[in-house]
């Protein structure tokens, strides 16, 4: 119960930080700012859905995780590291053609991998696994 209160405490955290962040740059807003600001609300708004689906478990009586839910987090873990690989090779390549700052681009490789495991994980739950 700990952690999902902990897992609350920080996402509110995160979206009141990046507000704060937002209002009090004071500057214009680009693409790529508006991108940025996307994915970490992406990312907040599925570490809550994560904290839900274990707060009804933890009502219900069942376990925070079990067999089923550790191997869909060990598949997506799997998948999304093959496919981040390739991210960072993407990346690669574009460091050099284009003007933006390592620190950014170092900065979207992480919420993009991020935004892979994200993606894996619910791909992964609602398709199910297979029987080997």
């Amino acid at each position: 119960m700990k952690k999902v209160i902990i897992l609350f405490v920080i996402a509110i955290l995160v979206l009141t930080t990046t507000g704060i962040w937002i209002f009090s740059s004071g500057a214009e807003f680009h693409f790529i700012d508006i991108v940025q600001y996307a994915v970490i609300v992406l990312v907040v708004v599925f570490a809550i859905f994560l904290g839900y689906k274990r707060l009804s478990s933890l009502r219900r009586g069942e376990p925070a995780e079990d067999e089923m839910s550790r191997k869909v987090i060990q598949r997506s873990a799997g998948l999304s590291y093959y496919i981040s690989i390739y991210l960072w090779l993407i990346i690669m390549y574009l460091s050099d053609k284009s003007s933006l700052e390592t620190h950014t681009l170092i900065g979207a490789g992480i919420l993009g991998m991020a935004v892979i495991f994200a993606l894996c994980w619910l791909v992964i739950h609602f398709t199910g696994i297979r029987h080997e």
